[in-house]
């Protein structure tokens, strides 16, 4: 299977990455199929070669999640919401609202234990006078 991934060059803390067509189950670095593109993250420069990657798309190439939001960047695929972003903002969802609630009830709770020792000495410091 050919894969659209990214290839790392440049300095030591100061990456580049060209965007590559190669198999699979090659190396990261390793020989390439064909070159299509540039990706710099700190600058967030961006060159791709659109008809070789239309190209390499048709014959069944698959982007990682990285080239992937690239294209979508570019305007060479549409953006689409895959099932594991669904599922996982759901749970992220369903954790906040528990936090929420775990929250709230502590608060409750801290409250209530407040209000509990303000009665308690309120009645000691009458028996004390």
């Amino acid at each position: 299977m050919i894969k659209l991934r990214l290839k790392r060059f440049g300095k030591k803390r100061e990456a580049s990455f060209r965007l590559v067509a190669c198999n699979s189950t090659s190396r990261r670095d390793g020989r390439p199929l064909q070159e299509l593109g540039f990706y710099n993250p700190r600058t967030k420069e961006t060159r791709l070669d659109t008809e070789a990657i239309r190209e390499r798309l048709g014959q069944g190439a698959q982007p990682t999640d990285m080239v992937r939001t690239l294209l979508e960047r570019g305007g060479l695929i549409e953006k689409t919401v895959r099932s594991a972003e669904t599922v996982g903002k759901a749970k992220q969802a369903a954790a906040r609202d528990a936090a929420v609630k775990q929250a709230a009830k502590e608060a409750a709770q801290a409250k209530a234990a407040e209000a509990e020792a303000d009665a308690g000495d309120s009645g000691n410091e009458s028996t004390e006078g």
